[in-house]
């Protein structure tokens, strides 16, 4: 009887530890990382015309999820595609309206004059691409990170809205809005808490945009943190 206990404790040890390498195996080949991301950002104008300033805080919100694509045998090189949305606010003294021909106008707001509120809005489907280092393992959740790619935007809706001297004035979907937005992106960290920088590549305005009689070439610039969960 003792024997046999042993044979059949030897049976259920040996089926645990073929069970768990097995586990492990597996888990080595399947696991991903940071598919899902949380993002805020504080948003800068980038290439700004003369005597256009930002007031107050320019936010930025950011989710979405990317799916993970190993490429090397330890999982911690990546490449990474992905879906997500974003919004963002620009508040600066930069004033758009629209004529008596409906045709958009845009004045720098004199020093003298008062406001409350003056900003643009932007909302925008995003692609990001991503190529992906890290110093994870399967059973490693705290690791360091460094994710550089590209994403591309489309801006589904944008609002201008002032407040101040000249009463309330709304706009909504400009046409001179460049729908198409895309940038350099980086995040860099370590566990739950990463840098996350956005270069904007081209204008947020189109080429129809004029100020004074020049081209309006201000891009985005986002610099805030990122938040990624599995």
């Amino acid at each position: 009887m003792k024997k046999l206990l042993i044979l059949v404790g030897t049976f259920f040890y040996s089926m645990l530890v073929c069970a768990q390498e097995f586990s492990n195996k597996v888990e080595d080949s399947l696991y991903r990382e940071d598919q899902f991301y949380i993002g805020v950002t504080y948003n800068l104008l980038g290439k700004k015309p003369m005597n256009l300033s930002q007031t107050g805080f320019s936010s930025g919100f950011h989710l979405g999820f990317i799916r993970d694509m190993p490429i090397n045998k330890k999982r911690n090189v990546a490449f990474g595609i992905g879906l997500g949305i974003s919004s963002n606010s620009y508040n600066q003294n930069l004033l758009i309206d629209k004529d008596n021909l409906a045709n958009s106008t845009y004045t720098i707001l004199d020093d003298n004059g008062t406001f409350t509120k003056n900003k643009f809005s932007t909302h925008l489907i995003e692609l990001p691409f991503e190529f992906r280092w890290r110093t994870s393992t399967p059973t490693e959740y705290n690791f360091w990170r460094i994710y550089t790619g590209f994403k591309v935007g489309y801006m589904f809706t944008h609002t201008t809205k002032y407040k101040g001297d000249l009463g309330s004035i709304k706009h909504s979907n400009i046409s001179e809005f460049n729908d198409f937005q895309y940038g350099l992106t980086l995040s860099v960290g370590y566990n739950t808490w990463n840098i996350n920088i956005y270069y904007g590549l081209n204008p947020i305005f189109s080429s129809d945009s004029l100020l004074e009689g020049n081209q309006l070439d201000m891009n985005a610039v986002k610099i805030g943190l990122m938040f990624y969960i599995l």
